[in-house]
């Protein structure tokens, strides 16, 4: 008894040791990077000084001095400062990539299902777009969606007219503005009424498939809620929303909203491409599903395109997500690429403008790439907590 005693002691005081000498290493290592950080801190500020250059955040409330193509908060080049700026231009960078997630999203999941669809054109279509474009460099495909598409379009004097007053022409895409009467509340609470009762619909819709196993068709049925009782609404009340006249002269578009040919450009290129490999994703995440699924999916008497939606995506989502993520990652740091093109993006307008005019690299540089920083971690936890979603619980 006494020998096991004093051999328990001594392993404790073993594992003690270990635990300490490894505390030691990882104190000694964060001594070291904290030395690192302040003699490169130091370094920077003598060179800097040496050089006259002033330091500091100073600069951010100066006046900007310089116009902002696009600008979805109020500016002015004569009154908005460098901070404002940014703002502008962090907002343009978001809208961006926001929308290309939407859009690569839905065309990268049609193409990736088409890849294996059964149909021979429809398979060698899609597997023709994935291996043409994700062969080409995205910096060429946005250069030839900008100078090969839209700067191609007629002129002003030559625009295009399309359905619903709009005018398209190598300026830009103009949408007639949307005007609000005095009885838009009415549409507001019907819009909101259809969807209160969309969520009531699917969480019946659940309960009835829980309890029968008979699926309701409920997107078609979402949309014409979110779509009729606006609608319906707006008709009884005396159509307060209605589409504003766009004013074309001779030297400008007017009364409307524009659409610049860079921001186009910018939003199809990186959509397209990103698609390209967010397809291959949602391939290699199908094909991981057991075949068992499937047929067992069809003995329950499951239609292809229902077996597909509430068998093979459910489980296939948790190959997809980490890869997809990436992707997601991926699309948000190449937006930077619009500095090719002009588009007034973060880097355009804050790494670019603002850095020229100022002068203070360290300071911007520093404050766009933990901007950038910042985006793509919120993005990984949030997919990291949809993944967490969507995975097997296993008892």
């Amino acid at each position: 008894m006494q020998t096991k005693s004093w051999l328990s002691l001594q392993n404790h005081a073993r594992h003690r040791g270990l635990r300490f000498g490894r505390l030691a290493v990882q104190a000694a290592l964060v001594v070291v990077i904290c030395a690192l950080i302040y003699v490169v801190a130091i370094n920077v500020a003598q060179n800097l000084s040496r050089a006259h250059i002033a330091s500091g955040f100073g600069f951010w409330n100066n006046t900007a001095g310089f116009d902002i193509s696009q600008t979805l908060i109020g500016y002015s080049a004569s009154t908005s400062t460098f901070g404002r700026a940014f703002w502008v231009g962090l907002l343009n960078t978001l809208l961006v990539a926001a929308l290309g997630v939407v859009l690569a999203t839905l065309i990268g999941f049609l193409i990736g299902l088409g890849r294996l669809s059964p149909n021979w054109l429809i398979a060698r279509l899609s597997g023709g777009y994935v291996e043409s474009i994700r062969n080409v460099p995205l910096l060429l495909q946005l250069l030839f969606w900008y100078n090969a598409v839209l700067k191609t379009l007629p002129d002003l004097r030559g625009s295009l007219r399309l359905p619903g007053g709009a005018v398209l022409n190598n300026r830009g895409l103009f949408l007639p503005a949307v005007e609000f009467g005095a009885p838009f509340a009415a549409v507001l609470i019907a819009f909101v009424t259809a969807v209160v009762v969309a969520i009531a619909l699917r969480i019946w819709t659940r309960w009835r498939f829980e309890l029968t196993g008979k699926p309701v068709p409920l997107v078609w049925r979402t949309l014409a809620l979110l779509i009729g009782f606006p609608l319906i609404a707006s008709a009884i009340t005396g159509a307060p929303i209605r589409l504003g006249a766009l004013h074309v002269s001779r030297f400008n578009v007017s009364g409307g909203v524009e659409i610049l040919p860079e921001f186009a450009a910018l939003v199809l290129a990186l959509s397209v491409y990103t698609a390209a490999f967010i397809a291959e994703v949602v391939r290699a995440g199908v094909l991981a599903v057991e075949r068992g699924q499937v047929e067992a999916a069809q003995s329950l008497g499951l239609r292809p395109r229902a077996t597909l939606r509430l068998v093979v995506v459910p489980q296939a989502m948790r190959v997809i997500i980490p890869p997809l993520t990436s992707q997601y990652l991926n699309l948000l740091k190449n937006s930077s690429l619009a500095v090719a093109i002009g588009y007034p993006d973060l880097v355009q307008v804050f790494a670019g403008s603002v850095l020229n005019i100022t002068g203070q690299a360290v300071e911007v540089i520093a404050v766009t790439m933990a901007v950038y920083l910042a985006i793509s971690l919120l993005t990984s936890l949030l997919m990291n907590l949809y993944g967490r979603s969507v995975m097997f619980v296993e008892h």
